[in-house]
């Protein structure tokens, strides 16, 4: 079974060469609601493991075929840290990589663990997920195994991203009615200030999720973005922009919006009528509003407090 996919375009992350190191079935320490794959109960280790020289092998072969990549992503079907192989594979993959990249995606679950931490420290990226901060929350939406406790991921996340020096993303997703809530917008907010990284993703259920829950809209989203602190690089990553509803603005409105979260091209589209969009057009070409990039994204705020947004 061939544990390479892609290469897949992401605009956040480039051209991707995929890795999955669970292809046979999901294999995770979380149960989340919004899983895409079919619902299994979480566990601690993987019981089907691939071979570190099958990855390796199946690694080369795409690397030939496809050798204009930006990245080389690992994930799996469920948690890719779960791995028994993980530091000889990083190890394996920093010998012929060249100058592409090395990004893992996880849901943050093994952390805590030094072994894992050390690792994920060899990585040029990681994207770490952040769903809840308060344990009933996470326990609800991400159905962890025993033994896996919200409050010792955040501590992790919080000193990984000190000591990390390659780019760092955060990633939320919300579920409606969930972890939507002031009070869990709140904690994560507090857990994320401690928190030095390129980015913040917040996003919603997209694909058919696991158990019977619904995503909120790219409104919605923009609402909560806005109850983060301003210094946090927050973006929305959002496919419902076709359904938000644009809105007149004036020229204060523009630039108050845009001070309390900056946005990308495709917010703003979704966001603002026509007549708005000229007036966005106006107040880029005198100078108002400026342009920022984090990691590919280029987000719009006002001029006058572009070194105010934070960035590792």
């Amino acid at each position: 079974m061939n544990t390479i996919f892609g290469p897949v375009y992401s605009r956040r992350f480039g051209a991707s060469l995929g890795i999955d190191l669970s292809p046979g079935r999901k294999q995770c320490n979380f149960d989340c609601l919004y899983c895409e794959l079919a619902p299994a109960k979480a566990i601690m280790a993987q019981h089907d493991v691939i071979p570190l020289n099958t990855v390796v092998a199946d690694l080369k072969k795409a690397l030939n075929e496809h050798p204009s990549i930006d990245v080389i992503t690992i994930t799996a079907n469920g948690e890719p840290t779960m791995y028994p192989h993980l530091r000889e594979l990083v190890e394996r993959i920093d010998t012929i990589k060249g100058d592409v990249q090395t990004l893992i995606l996880s849901n943050s679950a093994c952390l805590s663990d030094p072994a894992v931490f050390e690792i994920l420290l060899r990585l040029d990226q990681v994207k770490l997920s952040l769903d809840a901060a308060t344990p009933e929350v996470f326990k609800k939406i991400d159905r962890p195994a025993e033994g896996i406790h919200v409050e010792a991921i955040v501590e992790a996340i919080q000193r990984f991203s000190r000591v990390f020096k390659g780019k760092l993303f955060i990633e939320i997703l919300f579920v409606k009615g969930v972890n939507d809530t002031p009070g869990e917008i709140a904690a994560l907010n507090r857990a994320l200030r401690e928190v030095a990284c390129e980015r913040i993703d917040i996003g919603t259920i997209d694909r058919p999720p696991a158990y019977p829950v619904e995503g909120l809209s790219f409104t919605e989203l923009h609402m909560i973005a806005g109850l983060f602190d301003p210094a946090l690089p927050i973006h929305i990553v959002s496919r419902t922009h076709a359904h938000a509803t644009p809105s007149t603005y004036d020229d204060d409105e523009i630039l108050n919006t845009l001070d309390k979260r900056p946005l990308t091209r495709d917010d703003i589209e979704a966001l603002f009528d026509v007549d708005t969009l000229h007036r966005f057009e106006t107040l880029c070409s005198e100078g108002k509003i400026a342009q920022i990039e984090r990691s590919n994204v280029i987000f719009y705020l006002p001029a006058k407090n572009i070194a105010r947004k934070r960035s590792k």
